[in-house]
């Protein structure tokens, strides 16, 4: 399995991003759905990286240049890849690029009640935090936060 940068405009990455959004969808109210659209992934604050084995895509994640911290995007991983390690090697690679952007912390928010996310992030340091940036509290938002 490698990471690398990857663009959202791929057709295999977009229809990955497709299903993440509709899973999204399903689960949350619009106005609480926080997910960056494809054209709002290819901008120069975001970097977008994608977990493939040889030409199988197995998921995705971004970093979103905030100033002093970045904010965890679009992790989201292939049904068929989930449980195999992807989200894992997604996120630490994250980590280490968020890192030597100088930032000083990784911020996230999910939904509740996504817990295989929560212990993803809780298994790589994350920790429970207030809303930050824009966000404001409401009754489907976690927000976990990372020091680096």
């Amino acid at each position: 399995m490698i990471v690398e940068r990857g663009d959202p405009r791929d057709p295999q990455v977009t229809a990955l991003l497709q299903a993440s959004h509709a899973l999204m969808e399903s689960l949350f109210p619009p106005e609480e759905n926080n997910y960056l659209s494809i054209d709002a992934l290819c901008a120069p604050e975001v970097h977008f990286f994608v977990a493939r084995d040889g030409e199988t895509l197995l998921g995705c994640g971004a970093v979103k240049h905030m100033g002093t911290y970045g904010e965890l995007k679009s992790m989201f991983t292939a049904g068929a890849a989930r449980g195999k390690g992807a989200a894992s090697a997604i996120l630490d690679h994250i980590v280490k690029h968020t890192r030597a952007l100088g930032l000083t912390a990784l911020k996230l928010e999910t939904g509740k009640g996504l817990d295989a996310a929560h212990r993803l992030y809780a298994k790589h340091g994350f920790t429970p935090c207030g809303p930050f940036g824009d966000y404001e509290a409401n009754k489907t938002s976690l927000f976990m936060e990372k020091p680096l």
